[in-house]
This record gives structure tokens, C-alpha cells and sequence, in this order.
């Protein structure tokens, strides 16, 4: 199956009240995990770069080229999202590439200065037909701009969209980045009344912290693209930890970055059906 737009992905998702997984990539074999618990789920799937990972491993090209490749052979629609791009350069590379979305951060700017530098990034990638999502309100669990209990406006929001033409909107809703534990408090009145006003699908940043049962109510509440890391990277960790305590004199990283990849696989499987489960709202 051919490697698909963010759009194809998200907006029917978006208009048929259920919710779309979108998880981060750190290297091959997650990505490799990503897509076979995607396809295992029989369900569409966001495959994401953030740009502490271009940072991580020194450029976009390798790691991005390795991701589209494994979109491209796919057995169910895998779309290809740099996450979290406040680098206007690394935007421009991502398209190059062909990446199918870019989420651009200019969160930690003042509002008029995110409006200008967000307008021109959506210029640039509608005319390269690739999808854009943006982010007002500040999202917890990263450092400088981001702070807890910062709330998005709806108001504010629908002024944002309309004046940036952006295709989805990441909004602060009460959950954080990086959470080690799921007990994050979403306000759910409040996802509503985003998606009332914003008009276009809403993005949760930090999901990794939401329980099973919160997910659902967030995608009932209008939440559309679920973005999950922290909680893949705890499963992954966990296992290869497991692998090596049992075999201590291991030196071949397969051993234990294989069963690592299967237990992210198994994760993305079991959310992308809590996913799915969303619709009735």
C-alpha cells in the first residue's frame, strides 16, 4: 500500500468521531513495531519524527528515508509527521523528503508572532500539497515555553485557525509531556468546545499520561489524532530490561531489541483499537 497523506487519514477519522494513533519514532525498530501493530490492528497509522530525534541522530535524512520506505511497503495507510518542528529548515527538509504532514511548534512565541510564522509554513506546504498541524496553548512536560495548567481558549482557537489555515490544531487540555504514569485529568467540556470552535481535527500531545478508558473520552469529546511516545518507550525499555536480566551474557543487540519491538507492537495493536472505540460522541 502506498505510503498516504496525513489528510486521507485524519479526516475521515475526524468526521466519523473516532481517533487515529500517531506515535513517535526513536529508531528503525520502532517504526518497525509501529507498523506491524498497525497492521495487526487492521487500522491506518502516524508514523512521527520530532525534532529532538533529528537531533538525536545528527539529520532527518536517514532516519525519515528508513520510515518512508516502511510506510511505502505497508500493509495497511501509514502516514509519514515530523512532530514538534520549531526549525523552519527542518520543515522545508521534511517536505523535500516527503513527509505527508509537518507539525509546526511556534507555541512559545507571542500569539501574533505564532499566527505570522505558522501563516507562512501552511503557505509553503499547501502548495506542496502537504498537511499542517500547529499548536496554541501550552502543552506541559517540555521545557522554556510549555507549563502546566496553560489552557487553550476556544476562541482563540477558531481566531488562530482561520487566520493560519491550518488543517489541525494541538491543544492544551490538561495533559503533559513525558508522563511516566497515566493519570493525567483531561477537561473534557473544554476538548468540546474546541472542536465546536476550532473547525478543523483536534491533536492530544501527551497521551502517553491518559488511561485507556480517558482516550476513549477524549475521542468522543472531539479529539481526533492521539500522539503517543512515552509510554511506547516505556514498553520498549521495559522489555529489552527484561531480556537482559534473564540474559545477562547477551552481547547481540538483536536478542533484546527484538522482543523490545514486539512489545511496542503489541502496544500500538491493543491503542489503536482503544482508539477506535471512541465513536458515539
Amino acid at each position: 500500500m502506498p505510503l498516504t497523506a496525513s489528510d486521507d487519514i485524519v479526516g475521515p477519522a475526524h468526521r466519523a468521531g473516532v481517533g487515529v494513533g500517531a506515535f513517535n519514532v526513536v529508531q528503525l525498530e520502532h517504526a518497525e513495531a509501529i507498523v506491524g501493530g498497525a497492521e495487526a490492528a487492521g487500522r491506518p497509522v502516524v508514523l512521527q519524527i520530532s525534532e529532538n530525534t533529528v537531533r538525536y541522530h545528527g539529520s532527518l535524512a536517514p532516519i525519515g528515508l528508513a520510515i518512508l520506505a516502511l510506510a511505502r511497503a505497508a500493509l495497511t495507510p501509514v502516514a509519514v509527521h515530523l512532530d514538534h518542528a520549531e526549525s523552519t529548515d527542518l520543515v522545508h527538509e521534511a517536505v523535500e523528503l516527503g513527509f505527508t504532514s509537518v507539525m509546526f511548534d511556534a507555541s512559545g512565541l507571542p500569539y501574533e508572532k505564532n499566527v505570522s510564522a505558522t501563516r507562512e509554513i501552511t503557505d509553503h506546504c499547501r502548495a506542496r500539497n502537504v498537511w499542517v498541524e500547529a499548536e496554541l496553548g501550552e502543552v506541559g512536560g517540555k521545557d522554556g515555553a510549555h507549563a502546566p495548567g496553560v489552557r487553550t481558549d476556544p476562541d482563540e482557537a477558531r481566531d488562530f485557525v482561520a487566520a493560519t489555515g491550518v488543517d489541525a490544531l494541538a491543544v492544551a487540555v490538561g495533559s503533559s509531556h513525558a508522563m511516566a504514569t497515566r493519570d493525567a485529568v483531561l477537561d473534557f467540556a473544554l476538548i468540546t468546545a474546541l472542536r465546536d470552535t476550532a473547525g478543523v481535527p483536534l491533536v492530544l500531545h501527551g497521551s502517553s499520561g491518559v488511561a485507556d478508558a480517558n482516550l476513549v473520552r477524549a475521542v468522543r469529546a472531539g479529539m481526533t489524532k492521539v500522539n503517543v511516545s512515552t509510554h511506547l518507550n516505556r514498553a520498549f525499555t521495559r522489555a529489552a530490561r527484561a531480556h537482559l536480566d534473564a540474559h545477562p551474557e547477551a552481547v547481540d543487540p538483536r536478542g533484546y531489541l527484538g522482543p523490545a519491538r514486539a512489545a511496542v507492537a503489541v502496544e500500538v495493536t491493543h491503542l489503536l483499537g482503544v482508539l477506535s472505540a471512541g465513536k458515539g460522541g
